[in-house]
């Protein structure tokens, strides 16, 4: 097999969509989301988000038969105290090859103590794909969307060689949002909603979808203003309720501003709000949402009269209002996508934790959102 390091890679031949920064260890490079100037500002738990390669994949054009992909992974995903296998996937021509990796590192949790873990050291390991076709082909490798991963090399037969890429002629849509954007739940990396919308509209996805850190940082306004985008959309509201991060008067006018920002240098670039799907105990109430006994998350505060606190039903109000306001001001290049056409409240037991839906609910929210919205926005470009 010949062998091409990360590190040393001709990004012509090799590339890594998705990811705008990398993490040199002497295990590999590590993925990351965010370009290297936001290092500085992201807080601890963002930065865990960032290193998760959700939507990210390498790009390569190739005659090979076989390729394969050698990285270090650390997974937090676990049933019963033991790692899952993490779960890679090559696309090419339409067809889909997934693979799993059982060698890495894991973080194990303890049980007593939810804050307290142990890293379980693992080796790296090579993940292969063969069986391809013997003339040159676009392939892309979808990293997994639930684990820290360092690329090693890639490897492709002694008489195969890597082409140059050409420029992804596909429309490019960024998208950002949290943990139900993120998808650590779905059972491979193309089967997040957001690959699920963007395979069946033919779209070339950015995720900065991160679980958890979605609360309209300034600094991913300006990473998404200062991308190439064909369209935009931003899932807004439930971390703020999972934090109790905001109250409604810091929220609307962060609302305003993460879009001026991306207005600055993409003042015509069609934008869409997407609104919360549907959590139980977060429509009518504050959070923060904290786990009970049971794992259900739950949102438990009271809503005070007048005191500003969002509930998902005003999130979706002031979302509302926003596109309302500034499309009377002449963006009629923004528009509002309600999350409950995602998924609505008669589908509460797609929820297993009362929060983040199941793998087959994703799958089913990427197909409702390329119907019901990709589709027929994109015939409007």
């Amino acid at each position: 097999m010949k062998s091409i390091s990360f590190e040393y890679a001709d990004p012509k031949k090799l590339r890594v969509h998705g990811a705008f920064d990398f993490d040199k260890r002497s295990d590999g490079l590590g993925v990351r989301r965010l370009p290297a100037w936001t290092k500085s500002q992201l807080p601890q738990g963002l930065d865990v988000m960032v290193r998760m390669p959700s939507g990210v994949r390498v790009q390569l054009y190739t005659n090979a038969t076989s390729i394969h992909l050698e990285s270090l992974t650390t997974t937090m995903r676990t049933v019963d105290g033991s790692p899952i296998p993490v779960p890679f996937q090559l696309e090419c021509e339409g067809e889909l090859q997934l693979k799993h990796g059982t060698k890495g590192n894991w973080i194990k949790p303890n049980p007593k103590s939810p804050a307290d873990y142990e890293l379980i050291r693992g080796v790296p390991e090579t993940i292969v794909f063969d069986g391809l076709p013997a003339h040159s082909k676009f392939c892309e490798i979808w990293l997994p969307q639930n684990a820290f991963v360092s690329l090693r090399s890639v490897s492709i037969d002694d008489d195969a060689e890597l082409l140059d890429l050409q420029d992804d002629q596909r429309p490019h849509w960024i998208h950002y949002g949290s943990s139900i954007s993120h998808c650590m739940e779905a059972n491979a990396p193309t089967e997040t909603w957001p690959a699920i919308a963007a395979r069946l509209a033919k779209l070339c996805l950015t995720s900065f979808g991160f679980s958890g850190q979605c609360h309209l940082d300034h600094f991913v306004g300006r990473t998404i203003r200062d991308l190439p985008a064909s369209l935009i959309s931003m899932k807004l509201g439930i971390n703020v309720i999972n934090l109790n991060s905001m109250k409604e008067r810091v929220f609307t006018p962060a609302v305003h501003g993460l879009i001026d920002t991306i207005r600055e240098k993409q003042p015509e670039t069609p934008i869409t709000l997407i609104s919360p799907i549907y959590c139980p105990s977060a429509e009518n109430r504050p959070g923060p949402t904290i786990p009970n006994k049971e794992g259900q998350l739950q949102a438990n505060k009271p809503s005070e009269p007048f005191d500003g606190s969002l509930t998902l039903r005003r999130i979706r109000e002031i979302l509302q209002e926003v596109v309302a306001i500034r499309r009377q001001a002449g963006d009629d290049q923004l528009d509002y996508f309600s999350g409950l056409e995602l998924l609505n409240e008669n589908e509460g037991s797609d929820l297993p934790d009362s929060l983040h839906p199941s793998p087959a609910a994703y799958i089913r929210m990427g197909e409702r959102f390329h119907q019901r919205y990709l589709e027929k926005k994109l015939a409007t470009l």
